[in-house]
C-alpha cells in the first residue's frame, strides 16, 4: 500500500499544472491576431480648399532675330573701303563698306558740269518766246534737254549709292566675308547684320489648342542653363495649319534687354486659362478604377472612396470639378493599400500651395 501511495503521488507530481504565463501570452497574441486583421494605416492628406489653377501648356519653341539680313552689294566692283567691325552694333543708315565708284563720280562731274549751260538755254529761250522771238517748238526742245539732263543726274547719283553699302537696319554686325580689294557682286554676302531687339519667339501648338492662343496672349519661358524666366506677348499667327504635322505656328515678341542671343531652344509655358476658386488635388490621390476616378476621404478615422470627375491638369494637380467639397480631407498618400472603411491615422497634413 505505502508502495501504491507513492506511484500515485509520483504520478500526481507529473501531471502539468496551469501555467498563467501562457495563458497571458495567448491573450497577447490574439490580441495581436485582432490588430492585424484591424491594420491601422498611416497616411497623408490634404484640406481641399478654393484656389487659382492656371491652364498652363508646355511646348518647345525657338528665338529667333527680330530682323536678319546677308549684306551684299546692288552692283559689281572692287572693294574700295569696309567700315565696321565685327561683331560692333549698327545703326540703320551707317555706311558699312564701299566699291569703287570713281568713273561714276567723273561721269556725274560732266552732266553736273552742263546743267548750267542748260538751265540758262532755257531761261533765255523762255524770254525771247515771250517776246515771239522764237518758236514754241524750240523752247520746248530746250526744257526738254535740261529734264533729261537732270535725269541722267538722279540716275548717275543712284549708281553711285549702289556702290554703297549701308546698314539697312539697327543690328549687331557678324563677321565679315571679305576683305578691301575683293571684286564684289551682288552675290557675295558681306556680312549678316541681326537685329535682336526684340527676340521673336517661335512654336508651334497642336490643332487642338489653336484656337485657344490668340493675339496678345501672354507665354514664359525659360533658356537651358539659366533659372530665369521671361514674359513675351503672342503678336502674329500663322493663316492656317500645317497640312503635315497639323500645327498651328505662333510667334512672340520679347523685348530682350539682356541681349539673350537667338537661336536658342525655349522652354515655354503657354498660359490657356485661368480658373478662379478651383478645387484641386495632388494627382497621386486618384486612384483610376474601371474607367472611372476615385480618391479616399478622411471621415472618423477611415477611408471612405468617393468618385469624382476632374477637370485640367498642371504639373502636379489635377482640378476636381465634381465629387469633392471644400473642406474635404482627401488622402494622397497609401492609396494602392486603401479600402473602404480601413482604419488610417494622419500623420501630416500637406499645403498643396506651398508644395
Amino acid at each position: 500500500m505505502a508502495g501504491a501511495a507513492l506511484v500515485g503521488g509520483g504520478i500526481y507530481m507529473q501531471m502539468p499544472k496551469p501555467n498563467e504565463d501562457l495563458a497571458e501570452a495567448d491573450k497577447i497574441m490574439s490580441a495581436a491576431g485582432t490588430n492585424r486583421n484591424k491594420k491601422i494605416l498611416n497616411i497623408n492628406a490634404t484640406i481641399v480648399k478654393p484656389q487659382v489653377l492656371v491652364d498652363e501648356v508646355p511646348i518647345i519653341g525657338s528665338l529667333l532675330p527680330d530682323e536678319e539680313v546677308d549684306l551684299s552689294f546692288e552692283t559689281s566692283g572692287k572693294i574700295v573701303e569696309i567700315n565696321f567691325e565685327e561683331g560692333a552694333a549698327v545703326q540703320k543708315g551707317q555706311l558699312l563698306a564701299k566699291v569703287n565708284d570713281r568713273p561714276l563720280q567723273a561721269q556725274l562731274q560732266r552732266l553736273v558740269a552742263q546743267l548750267k549751260l542748260a538751265e540758262d538755254r532755257v531761261f533765255r529761250q523762255d524770254a525771247l518766246l515771250k517776246r515771239d522771238a522764237v518758236s514754241k517748238e524750240a523752247y520746248e526742245q530746250v526744257k526738254t534737254d535740261l529734264a533729261t539732263l537732270n535725269a541722267d543726274i538722279e540716275s548717275v547719283k543712284a549708281q553711285i549709292e549702289q556702290t554703297e553699302l549701308r546698314a539697312p537696319f539697327d543690328g549687331i554686325i557678324g563677321l565679315r566675308q571679305v576683305s578691301v580689294g575683293t571684286y564684289a557682286s551682288p552675290s557675295t554676302v558681306v556680312a549678316k547684320l541681326t537685329k535682336i531687339d526684340p527676340l521673336k519667339v517661335e512654336f508651334s501648338v497642336s490643332e487642338r489648342y489653336a484656337n485657344d492662343v490668340k493675339i496678345g496672349a501672354k507665354l514664359t519661358f525659360g533658356l537651358e542653363g539659366s533659372l530665369n524666366t521671361y514674359q513675351a506677348r503672342v503678336y502674329a499667327r500663322e493663316s492656317s495649319l500645317d497640312i503635315n504635322t497639323h500645327t498651328l505656328t505662333i510667334r512672340a515678341l520679347y523685348p530682350n534687354p539682356t541681349g539673350i542671343m537667338p537661336g536658342r531652344y525655349a522652354s515655354i509655358t503657354l498660359r490657356k486659362q485661368e480658373y478662379e476658386n478651383a478645387l484641386a488635388i495632388p494627382s497621386q490621390a486618384i486612384v483610376p478604377e474601371m474607367g472611372k476616378d476615385k480618391v479616399f476621404l478622411f471621415k472618423g478615422g477611415k477611408a471612405e472612396p468617393v468618385e469624382i470627375i476632374s477637370g485640367i491638369r498642371t504639373e502636379s494637380l489635377v482640378q476636381v470639378i465634381q465629387g469633392l467639397s471644400e473642406g474635404d480631407t482627401v488622402i494622397i498618400s497609401g492609396t494602392q493599400q486603401l479600402r473602404t472603411g480601413m482604419p488610417v491615422v494622419i500623420d501630416h497634413i500637406v499645403n498643396i500651395n506651398e508644395e
